[in-house]
C-alpha cells in the first residue's frame, strides 16, 4: 500500500458535483464483540471500556458488555428514528457478526435503503493480529465478505477496519476482492488514490476525531459542547470548500449518541448541516465512485506506474 505526501496547499481545486462544498457522512458502527475470549490476558469486552478496571479475556466483563449492548437494544432504534424524523440516511459500518447475531439493526439499514460497509468479522478481533501473517488476514477478511454477501446479496465496496488497525496488507487484499473504497487512512479532509499491488482503491477517510467516543466518551465534552463542536467544524470545512471541496466524516456508536440526553445533539447538527446549501449528504460509495472518475482533476499522477 502506497499513498503520496501532497499538501493540500499544492493540489487542484476539487468540485464535487453542483458544486457542493462539503460531503458530510455519518456512521453508524454496528459493532458486535464477544463477551469473553479464550485467554487469560486482558480483554475489554466491547472494546475501550468505561470502567477502567481490566479483567482477563475468559471473564465476563459484563459493565462494559451490556454498555455496548444497550446501543445494539435501544440507543440505534432512537437514532433510526431520529434520522426518519429528518429524512437523513446514514453509513453503516458492520462486523460479520452482526448480521447473525444482532440481525434486527441491519435488517433496519436494509429496509431503509441505507449503505452497509464490512467492517471485520467480530470487532474484538483486529486485523493487527495478523500482521505478519497475510494468509490469516486474508481469511477473516475472506469470512466477513462472504456473511456480508449471504445477507446483503452483493459484495460489499467499502471496508473499515475493527478499531481502525489495518495492516500493510489491508488495501491491496481489498483491491483484490474489487473494493471501491477504504476507510482506515485518516489523514486528510479529501479523498485520495492510494496504489496497491493488485490496483488502486480510493481513500475515503473515517475519523477518530469528529466521533462521539472521543468527543464524548474518552474526553468528556458535554452534549452542547459536542454539538458546538461537529458545528464549528462543519463551518470551517464550509468556508474552505468554496475553493475546494471537503469531506466530513462523523463517527456515531449507538450506545454513545444514542443516549436519550444526547440525541438533541445530532438533531441541532444535522438541522444546521440542512440551512447550508452547499452541504451533500452522499452515500460513500457513491463518492467513492465519482472521485475515481474525477480523482485525475484534483491532483495528477497520483498512482504513478500503477494504474
Amino acid at each position: 500500500m502506497e499513498f503520496d505526501y501532497v499538501p493540500i496547499s499544492q493540489r487542484q481545486p476539487l468540485r464535487f458535483p453542483d458544486e457542493k462544498r462539503v460531503a458530510l457522512i455519518f456512521t453508524f458502527n454496528l459493532e458486535t464483540w464477544d463477551l469473553v475470549k479464550d485467554t487469560d490476558k486482558p480483554y475489554y469486552a466491547g472494546g475501550p471500556a468505561l470502567l477502567p478496571a481490566t479483567l482477563p479475556g475468559n471473564v465476563p466483563d459484563y459493565p462494559n458488555h451490556t454498555w455496548r449492548e444497550y446501543g445494539q437494544r435501544v440507543g440505534i432504534w432512537r437514532l433510526f428514528e431520529l434520522f426518519d424524523e429528518l429524512g437523513m440516511q446514514a453509513s453503516c459500518t458492520t462486523n460479520a457478526v452482526t448480521f447473525e447475531r444482532r440481525k434486527a439493526m441491519v435488517d433496519a439499514c436494509l429496509d431503509r435503503g441505507w449503505e452497509l460497509l464490512a467492517h471485520n468479522y467480530e470487532q474484538g478481533e483486529l486485523l493487527t493480529d495478523y500482521a505478519h501473517d497475510k494468509q490469516k488476514e486474508q481469511s477473516v477478511i475472506d469470512a466477513s465478505i462472504e456473511i456480508y454477501e449471504q445477507h446483503v446479496g452483493k459484495k460489499p465496496k467499502g471496508w473499515l477496519s475493527s478499531s481502525l488497525r489495518g495492516t500493510l496488507n489491508t488495501a491491496g487484499i481489498l483491491a483484490k476482492h474489487g473494493f471501491t473504497f477504504y476507510c482506515d487512512i485518516m489523514n486528510d479532509d479529501q479523498p485520495f488514490m492510494i496504489r496497491t499491488e493488485n490496483g488502486p482503491i480510493v481513500s475515503i477517510p473515517y475519523s477518530n476525531e469528529i466521533n462521539d467516543f472521543t468527543i464524548l466518551t474518552r474526553r468528556g465534552h458535554t452534549t452542547n459542547e459536542y454539538r458546538d463542536i461537529l458545528i464549528d467544524e462543519l463551518d470551517q470545512l464550509y468556508l474552505e470548500g468554496e475553493k475546494s471541496s471537503r469531506i466530513m466524516n462523523v463517527g456515531l456508536h449507538p450506545h454513545v449518541s444514542g443516549r436519550a440526553y444526547r440525541v438533541k445533539a445530532i438533531r441541532e447538527f444535522i438541522k444546521h448541516a440542512e440551512s447550508l446549501p452547499g452541504v451533500w449528504f452522499p452515500k460513500r460509495e457513491e463518492l467513492a465512485d465519482w472521485y475515481k472518475d474525477n480523482h485525475e482533476a484534483h491532483f495528477p499522477n497520483q498512482l504513478g506506474n500503477s494504474n
